[in-house]
């Protein structure tokens, strides 16, 4: 975590010593508060993990405190309280995350920027780094640029909004895209998003599916999970 400090805004609030200190005790009290050794577990593959410990490290810097259980889910509430701030308008959940899910329909990379001009700035700010760009010339000598998201993760927290809610499309993709390698992570996230009697119904649903189909993939790993935050659960 301190190894990641060169990369961070220059204009970051904690930083040097103040920065290293954070990181210490930040480390020093989310592993000794876990109640039980699956969420030991589990923050420790979080922060095992390149991508979620430049996001902890990003957030420590800006003075925050990381929820390990619901990283992406924080990081872009801090995202979307900025891009209020900054472009005066709500930021455009449901229908970027709409053109995100057509986007993974059609096994395309690349995010529409051009229609998302706003959006793109905000999740490549410095403090957040959710997109990173690529580019290059084109055969005419003319600049090219294209804007992707860093990690899968930040995909699916974005996919997974096409998922929630108590409407017959959320309810239907819930059944559809069990089979769908490319919607894998989203079930994985939603152990966190679903309220716990939603949660154990898509558990049941998972564990139907994978009897029928012999595809346990995405079941064995939700119900894992599953076991892991239902203290978390409780505790709301």
């Amino acid at each position: 975590m301190i190894s990641r400090q060169p990369r961070l805004p220059k204009d970051a609030k904690v930083q040097g010593d103040d920065y290293a200190k954070a990181c210490t005790n930040y480390l020093t009290e989310v592993l000794n508060n876990q109640q039980v050794k699956e969420e030991l577990n589990a923050a420790q593959r979080t922060l095992s993990n390149p991508m979620d410990l430049t996001v902890v490290a990003l957030m420590l810097s800006q003075g925050k405190y990381p929820n390990l259980f619901r990283l992406q889910e924080q990081q872009y509430n801090l995202m979307a309280a900025e891009y209020l701030k900054e472009w005066n308008q709500e930021f455009p959940l449901k229908k970027f995350s709409a053109a995100v899910y057509q986007m993974r329909l059609e096994d395309k990379q690349a995010l529409p920027a051009d229609e998302f001009h706003q959006v793109v700035m905000s999740l490549s700010d410095e403090k957040y780094k959710m997109v990173v760009s690529r580019q290059w010339e084109g055969e005419k000598g003319e600049a090219k640029k294209e804007w992707y998201f860093r990690h899968d993760k930040i995909m699916d927290f974005f996919l997974v909004q096409n998922f929630l809610g108590e409407t017959d499309a959320a309810e239907g993709l819930l059944i559809d895209r069990m089979g769908d390698p490319r919607f894998r992570g989203v079930y994985f996230l939603l152990t966190t998003l679903l309220e716990i009697d939603a949660a154990k119904k898509l558990r049941e649903e998972l564990i139907q599916y994978a009897a029928d189909t012999k595809d346990n993939t995405v079941s064995n790993t939700f119900v894992r999970l599953l076991r892991c935050f239902t203290s978390r659960w409780i505790d709301r």
